[in-house]
């Protein structure tokens, strides 16, 4: 296992919920929620308070999350790829509570 982890990436962040997701932000109001789509799907509609980062911009913007490093980071995306791509990018990078939602579909809330 060890062998393969080390190819291909541990995951080392949680997949989560609609319900899971709701529990977090009301425990922890220092908890990030990041959108890792486009701009132009961002601006067509997002979870309230999300910081948008496209993903493929991840690598070079990391330094601007370090006040998130010891607090909760939500990653979503459309459909899940993407946000599993940047939790394992978080996650690389020193982020241990990272937390994946996967599309933005799961979220039940209303978008803004």
């Amino acid at each position: 296992m060890g062998f393969f982890s080390n190819i291909f990436g541990s995951r080392n962040y949680t997949n989560i919920n609609n319900e899971e997701l709701q529990s977090i932000i009301k425990n922890n109001k220092n908890a990030l929620i990041l959108d890792v789509r486009t701009i132009g799907e961002f601006r067509s509609g997002h979870i309230p308070n999300a910081k948008n980062i496209p993903v493929h911009e991840l690598n070079t913007q990391i330094n601007n999350l370090d006040a998130y490093k010891n607090d909760d980071i939500i990653v979503y995306c459309a459909s899940g790829g993407r946000s599993s791509s940047a939790a394992n990018i978080l996650n690389k990078n020193g982020f241990n509570k990272v937390y994946n939602l996967g599309g933005i579909g799961k979220y039940k809330g209303k978008l803004t």
